[in-house]
């Protein structure tokens, strides 16, 4: 292994969606008060680590569509044996291998334990190549994204109007049985209608809660839900601590970093509309003259009035009319001799962490931005591991200055 920690791979074929081993009185392995699950039955974990050749990880915030995505994971393993043959009745997996089984990929460094991926087996693709004996199987797997887009829901039990945007999305977790151990929902600052009562996807409903919020909604490395308030997120701008990278020896050294200037995340007019509301748009006229009119729609929020709906597009006309050379993305390789530094960004640095990166170019001229961590990819061999960290301007609170919905009484440039 070229790297100075340790990679895990666990399959656990028990049908619980509940991650973790399961608490179970008698056993020594699995009976720890305070640290394992309560059930009836002991989990069937089996750590496939040694089997596993490759491993590939990507999810985060996708910056044209606006939103959080499902993380996805491939791992690819070796058969020489068969085992992973689903018709091998003498493999100690069959019966075992079908869809929706529990996957984790965890790191250890230092005695810290990390988790990059949890998520569920979704796919087996089984290849046999001509030239070779040896087959193999590229597993793939997807987070609770899935599941809840698999999960129909009509009307929301226990959604009133007037309900903050947190227990709506624990309604609707509670509507599909989403464990409560696996959550970590803030209060939210907006008040959401009654629910309509509509036939959607669970992840639909979900999502479109944390777009009228201006929030966030995904799930972290350990396999919880995650819901942080447009107060939380704004909160996190430039906070402390910030990981520092350099190519000048000033910070953490890195692999490589893509730079872009162009108008792609530009929005100067946004409409927002309740459910039963009008239609409230937010212009900068100013943007619309410079870069000409980049339009976007938030259609069907469940927001409870007009001016909430005014608000939400007010806020995301003001944070994105205009547009500077970005960072796109950040990446690491951990195998970098006597990188101690960068080793532990890499395994711990998390959505909404900050960061600020120079880059020294031609001429020594230079490049400095304090951006924060949206998303994460890593491509991992038993010899190689390389991050790559997806990064965005942090909203900036100069643009919002005070109200009881989102602190907002006047936006800079604007026409409405």
């Amino acid at each position: 292994m070229g790297y100075p920690f340790s990679v895990a791979v666990t399959f656990d074929f028990s049908s619980s969606p509940v991650f973790g081993y399961s608490f179970t009185i008698g056993d020594p392995q699995h009976g720890i008060l305070g640290t394992n699950v309560l059930a009836d039955a002991a989990s069937n974990v089996v750590d496939i680590s040694s089997q596993v050749t490759q491993i590939s990880i990507k999810g985060g915030y996708n910056l044209l569509t606006d939103q959080f995505e499902a993380t996805s994971c491939t791992f690819r393993i070796y058969d020489p044996t068969g085992i992973w043959n689903p018709q091998n009745t003498a493999s100690p997996y069959y019966g075992k291998l079908i869809p929706n089984r529990k996957v984790r990929v965890s790191t250890t460094y230092n005695g810290v334990g990390h988790f990059l991926f949890s998520g569920y087996a979704s796919s087996y693709n089984y290849t046999y190549p001509k030239d070779l004996i040896v087959g193999y199987v590229d597993i793939l797997a997807t987070d609770a994204f899935r599941l809840y887009q698999l999960s129909n829901v009509t009307t929301i039990a226990s959604s009133p109007s007037g309900q903050t945007t947190g227990a709506r999305i624990n309604a609707i977790l509670d509507q599909i049985s989403w464990p409560a151990s696996m959550r970590q929902i803030d209060t939210g600052d907006t008040s959401c209608q009654a629910d309509p009562g509509t036939s959607r996807t669970a992840l639909g409903a979900l999502k479109n809660v944390e777009m009228t919020e201006q929030g966030a909604f995904y799930i972290n490395g350990e396999g919880n839900a995650v819901f942080k308030s447009r107060s939380n997120v704004e909160k996190t701008n430039g906070a402390a601590p910030i990981t520092i990278f350099a190519n000048d020896g000033s910070g953490i050294g890195y692999y490589q970093i893509t730079f872009a200037h162009d108008d792609k995340l530009i929005i100067n007019q946004t409409t927002a509309t309740n459910i039963g509301g009008t239609a409230q748009t937010a212009t900068d006229s100013g943007s619309i003259a410079l870069y000409f009119p980049h339009s976007y729609n938030m259609p069907s929020l469940v927001g409870l009035t007009d001016a909430d709906a005014l608000n939400i597009a007010r806020l995301y006309t003001s944070t994105r009319a205009a547009t500077t050379i970005r960072i796109d993305n950040l990446t690491l390789d951990l195998t970098t001799p006597n990188y101690a530094a960068g080793v532990l960004a890499g395994l711990t640095l998390d959505y909404f962490n900050t960061v600020q990166i120079t880059s020294v170019t031609q001429n020594s001229t230079s490049i400095t931005k304090t951006l924060q961590i949206m998303g994460n990819a890593y491509e991992i061999t038993p010899a190689t591991f390389k991050a790559t960290f997806t990064t965005s301007e942090p909203i900036d609170d100069a643009f919002i200055i005070g109200s009881s919905l989102y602190g907002i009484i006047g936006v800079i440039a604007m026409t409405y």
